[in-house]
């Protein structure tokens, strides 16, 4: 029984990666198009969430949302997560429709066709380089300048002890938040680790949840307000997600 679990792990895993190539190839000269200039993202961004969710239904995963608060169309949020697998990208895409860029780090231009649109339409940042933060805050700030939203997972990485439930979060997001004066959205993701971690043999189909709380203002905070609204925005996660374990 055990060598069949691992033969379906192997199998499923080299899936997700196909899936990711399918609509990449079948969209290509469209995504080409849209990531020749900045004015095209909308586009590209359209089309990224279509990829997204032909990648979750593709691996069997349906997911479901509680929206306690909406996004105005047309209005720039600074968009947070709980961070634990690769698929919190897709279902992020799929959930949102305001366009936004991720924040993510450099080692998923690896990945072969993904890597390359992923390098020219995220803003990537190298955590061991304090003048890559800085970059990343310059290039932030310009997309925000332009209408759009922004993605960050703060916990800038996904925890390496597998007890942890949500590790501490950095200051970046909520620094290019009270600095642009726009909501921050919280979003918690129960389902995502045990769907899809970043454990290799690890995951099955089944149902993904997902809770948009409601908004955080940062209309009036200053630079000052920093800390205390990033211990705010952690503890409103944490607590979703304790929710979710006492279900």
């Amino acid at each position: 029984m055990k060598i069949f679990k691992i033969a379906f792990w192997i199998l499923w895993r080299i899936w997700f990666y196909v899936l990711m190539a399918i609509p990449i190839l079948i969209m290509l000269p469209f995504l080409v198009v849209s990531i020749l200039s900045e004015k095209g993202y909308p586009y590209f961004f359209k089309m990224a969430r279509i990829w997204a969710k032909f990648i979750l239904f593709g691996m069997g995963f349906f997911y479901t949302v509680k929206r306690e608060q909406k996004l105005i169309k047309g209005k720039s949020y600074m968009i947070v997560a709980n961070h634990t697998s690769m698929t919190d990208i897709m279902l992020t895409l799929a959930l949102i429709k305001n366009p936004f860029v991720f924040v993510g780090k450099k080692e998923l231009v690896k990945i072969p066709l993904f890597g390359f649109f992923y390098k020219r339409t995220c803003i990537l940042v190298d955590r061991s380089s304090s003048k890559s933060k800085n970059e990343v805050f310059k290039r932030a700030q310009n997309r925000l300048n332009q209408g759009l939203s922004i993605c960050i997972f703060p916990e800038g990485g996904v925890p390496d002890d597998e007890s942890i439930l949500l590790d501490e979060f950095k200051d970046g997001a909520f620094r290019l938040a009270i600095d642009h004066q726009i909501p921050i959205v919280p979003i918690v993701y129960p389902d995502n680790k045990e769907r899809f971690s970043y454990t290799f043999l690890s995951g099955s189909p089944g149902k993904m949840r997902a809770r948009i709380l409601p908004f955080i203002e940062t209309k009036g905070l200053t630079s000052d307000n920093r800390k205390e609204l990033r211990d705010q925005v952690r503890n409103i996660i944490y607590n979703g997600l304790m929710d979710y374990q006492k279900e």
